[in-house]
Protein backbone atom coordinates (compact mmCIF):
# COMPACT_ATOMS: atom_id res chain seq x y z
CA UNK A 1 0.00 0.00 0.00
CA UNK A 2 1.45 3.18 -0.75
CA UNK A 3 0.91 6.59 0.65
CA UNK A 4 0.16 9.52 -1.81
CA UNK A 5 1.73 12.41 -0.31
CA UNK A 6 0.14 15.73 -0.97
CA UNK A 7 1.48 19.56 -1.33
CA UNK A 8 0.61 21.48 1.68
CA UNK A 9 -2.26 23.95 0.54
CA UNK A 10 -0.72 27.07 0.19
CA UNK A 11 -2.01 29.82 2.56
CA UNK A 12 -1.50 33.05 0.28
CA UNK A 13 -4.36 34.26 -1.72
CA UNK A 14 -5.68 33.03 -4.88
CA UNK A 15 -6.38 36.04 -7.87
CA UNK A 16 -9.85 36.32 -6.69
CA UNK A 17 -8.95 36.62 -3.19
CA UNK A 18 -6.12 38.84 -3.73
CA UNK A 19 -8.57 41.92 -5.90
CA UNK A 20 -11.59 41.28 -3.00
CA UNK A 21 -8.94 42.11 -0.42
CA UNK A 22 -6.95 44.44 -2.37
CA UNK A 23 -10.80 46.41 -3.40
CA UNK A 24 -11.88 47.07 0.07
CA UNK A 25 -8.64 48.89 1.11
CA UNK A 26 -9.62 51.51 -1.06
CA UNK A 27 -13.34 51.73 -0.65
CA UNK A 28 -12.60 51.48 3.18
CA UNK A 29 -10.41 54.66 2.25
CA UNK A 30 -12.75 56.49 0.16
CA UNK A 31 -15.12 56.30 3.41
CA UNK A 32 -12.94 57.93 5.67
CA UNK A 33 -12.42 60.44 3.03
CA UNK A 34 -15.28 61.53 2.57
CA UNK A 35 -16.27 61.10 6.25
CA UNK A 36 -13.60 64.20 6.51
CA UNK A 37 -15.17 65.90 3.82
CA UNK A 38 -18.36 65.92 6.03
CA UNK A 39 -16.72 67.30 8.97
CA UNK A 40 -15.09 69.97 7.38
CA UNK A 41 -18.08 70.91 5.35
CA UNK A 42 -21.30 69.63 6.79
CA UNK A 43 -22.66 68.55 3.56
CA UNK A 44 -24.88 65.55 4.24
CA UNK A 45 -23.71 64.33 0.79
CA UNK A 46 -20.61 63.14 2.01
CA UNK A 47 -22.02 60.94 4.77
CA UNK A 48 -24.11 59.92 2.48
CA UNK A 49 -20.86 59.13 0.07
CA UNK A 50 -19.33 57.46 3.20
CA UNK A 51 -22.33 54.96 3.62
CA UNK A 52 -22.16 53.71 0.28
CA UNK A 53 -18.16 53.28 -0.02
CA UNK A 54 -18.51 51.35 3.64
CA UNK A 55 -21.24 49.09 2.24
CA UNK A 56 -19.50 48.29 -0.94
CA UNK A 57 -16.01 47.68 1.14
CA UNK A 58 -18.17 45.47 3.24
CA UNK A 59 -19.17 43.31 -0.09
CA UNK A 60 -15.29 42.85 -0.89
CA UNK A 61 -14.48 42.29 2.60
CA UNK A 62 -17.13 39.67 3.19
CA UNK A 63 -15.79 37.79 0.18
CA UNK A 64 -12.37 38.38 1.03
CA UNK A 65 -13.78 37.02 4.94
CA UNK A 66 -15.36 33.90 3.07
CA UNK A 67 -11.48 32.64 1.41
CA UNK A 68 -9.62 33.33 4.30
CA UNK A 69 -12.07 30.64 6.04
CA UNK A 70 -11.50 28.21 3.49
CA UNK A 71 -7.58 28.99 3.67
CA UNK A 72 -7.66 28.70 7.34
CA UNK A 73 -9.78 25.52 7.62
CA UNK A 74 -7.66 24.16 4.56
CA UNK A 75 -3.82 25.54 5.71
CA UNK A 76 -1.44 22.34 7.00
CA UNK A 77 -0.19 24.79 10.03
CA UNK A 78 -3.35 26.14 11.98
CA UNK A 79 -1.76 28.62 13.65
CA UNK A 80 0.80 31.43 12.22
CA UNK A 81 -0.12 34.01 9.20
CA UNK A 82 -3.67 32.48 8.31
CA UNK A 83 -4.80 32.74 11.71
CA UNK A 84 -3.51 35.83 12.46
CA UNK A 85 -4.67 37.12 8.81
CA UNK A 86 -8.27 35.92 9.38
CA UNK A 87 -8.65 37.34 12.56
CA UNK A 88 -7.47 40.44 10.94
CA UNK A 89 -10.35 40.38 8.42
CA UNK A 90 -13.27 39.06 10.32
CA UNK A 91 -12.06 42.67 13.30
CA UNK A 92 -12.67 44.89 9.86
CA UNK A 93 -15.74 43.23 8.82
CA UNK A 94 -17.32 43.39 12.39
CA UNK A 95 -15.67 47.07 12.89
CA UNK A 96 -16.74 47.55 9.22
CA UNK A 97 -20.24 46.89 9.87
CA UNK A 98 -20.84 48.55 13.03
CA UNK A 99 -19.24 51.78 10.99
CA UNK A 100 -22.32 50.72 8.72
CA UNK A 101 -24.87 50.71 11.14
CA UNK A 102 -23.28 54.24 12.72
CA UNK A 103 -23.72 55.78 9.22
CA UNK A 104 -27.19 55.38 9.03
CA UNK A 105 -28.30 57.67 11.11
CA UNK A 106 -29.18 60.97 10.52
CA UNK A 107 -26.61 64.12 9.85
CA UNK A 108 -24.48 65.20 12.30
CA UNK A 109 -25.29 62.40 14.03
CA UNK A 110 -22.94 60.10 12.56
CA UNK A 111 -20.00 62.57 13.85
CA UNK A 112 -17.46 61.96 15.68
CA UNK A 113 -18.06 58.11 16.07
CA UNK A 114 -18.45 57.82 12.45
CA UNK A 115 -14.96 59.49 11.60
CA UNK A 116 -13.21 57.74 14.45
CA UNK A 117 -14.67 54.23 13.23
CA UNK A 118 -13.74 55.18 9.84
CA UNK A 119 -10.06 55.87 10.70
CA UNK A 120 -9.68 52.53 12.37
CA UNK A 121 -11.71 50.31 9.93
CA UNK A 122 -9.14 52.07 7.46
CA UNK A 123 -6.07 51.12 9.06
CA UNK A 124 -7.14 47.69 10.36
CA UNK A 125 -7.61 46.72 6.52
CA UNK A 126 -4.39 48.05 4.92
CA UNK A 127 -3.03 45.82 8.04
CA UNK A 128 -4.94 42.90 6.94
CA UNK A 129 -3.88 43.51 3.20
CA UNK A 130 -0.33 44.00 3.84
CA UNK A 131 -0.70 40.41 6.00
CA UNK A 132 -2.46 38.89 3.54
CA UNK A 133 -0.93 39.79 0.30
CA UNK A 134 2.50 39.80 2.22
CA UNK A 135 3.24 36.16 0.60
CA UNK A 136 3.15 36.85 -2.73
CA UNK A 137 6.47 38.72 -2.85
CA UNK A 138 8.85 36.69 -5.85
CA UNK A 139 11.75 35.31 -5.87
CA UNK A 140 13.28 33.02 -3.46
CA UNK A 141 11.56 30.90 -1.09
CA UNK A 142 9.38 31.86 1.50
Amino acid sequence: MTDTTYPPYPTRPSPLHALLLAGAVPLFLGGLLSDISYYNTYQIQWSNFAAWLIAGALVFCGFALLFALVNLVRAEHKGGRPTVYFLLLLVTFALGLVNAFEHAKDAWAVMPSGLVLSVIVTVLSVIAAFTGLGGLRTGGAR
